[in-house]
């Protein structure tokens, strides 16, 4: 089984991906950590991405494809998780011809849907332990002690610098903007699933499970 999550930066990809990894022996497959390996290991394509990179272009989409294929023949055999890619019409359907080449296909497309003024809350939100990384929310997960690391009782905390309101309504206007031809692409193809990204991470997990265990006997969306 092959699919593609979508969703901003902050709807909890990351979390339901590596839970779906778990359960069904998919790989994930996340372009940018792709992208990183493929350097650090000095790879024919790392090598030429490296150079791209080194002169401020953006890779190449034939590029990224080599790459997702080239962790495809070295995965699991069960299927792939595809998080990041694709981002533009041209990427889907040089995905579409990739899968096709292999005698695969794109199984499911799930958009996390989510509620802007919400996301925002829930990332501004967020800090964090500034000695073990435990993490907290101003509204959701303040420490049981004020101001003591509930984990390793450090009393100082850090906040990362993108996680501002403009920072963060900035990147969800570029992702709708840059997401919606790839939702109406996916949809006419029969192929889209939303599920809301707002819920509890377990709701949210149990409502891809029910996508999945769907597309796995054949319902159509």
């Amino acid at each position: 089984m092959n699919l593609i999550l979508l969703g901003p930066p902050g709807a909890g990809k990351g979390t339901q991906a590596s839970m779906i990894e778990e359960e069904r022996g998919l790989e994930q497959l996340s372009t940018g950590d792709m992208l990183r390996a493929a350097v650090a290991a000095g790879t024919d394509l790392g090598q030429e991405a490296e150079k791209i990179m080194a002169r401020g272009d953006l890779v190449p989409d034939e590029l990224v494809i080599g790459l997702i294929a080239e962790r495809m023949d070295q995965g699991t055999g069960k299927g792939t998780i595809l998080d990041g890619f694709p981002r533009t019409i041209a990427q889907a359907e040089a995905l579409d011809a990739l899968l096709d080449e292999r005698g695969e296909k794109l199984d499911a497309v799930i958009e996390m849907e989510v509620n802007d003024d919400a996301l925002v809350e829930r990332i501004t939100g967020r800090f964090s332990c500034a000695q073990c990384g435990a993490g907290y929310h101003d509204v959701y997960k303040r420490p049981k002690v004020a101001g003591e690391c509930d984990r390793c009782g450090a009393t100082e905390f850090v906040r990362r610098k993108d996680d501002t309101e403009e920072v963060v309504r900035s990147r969800l206007k570029a992702y709708h903007e840059q997401t919606k031809p790839l939702i109406d692409f996916y949809k006419n193809k029969g192929r889209l699933y939303a599920v809301d990204g707002m819920a509890d991470i377990a709701e949210v997990h149990d409502a891809i499970a029910k996508v999945l265990d769907d597309v796995s006997h054949g319902k159509e969306s």
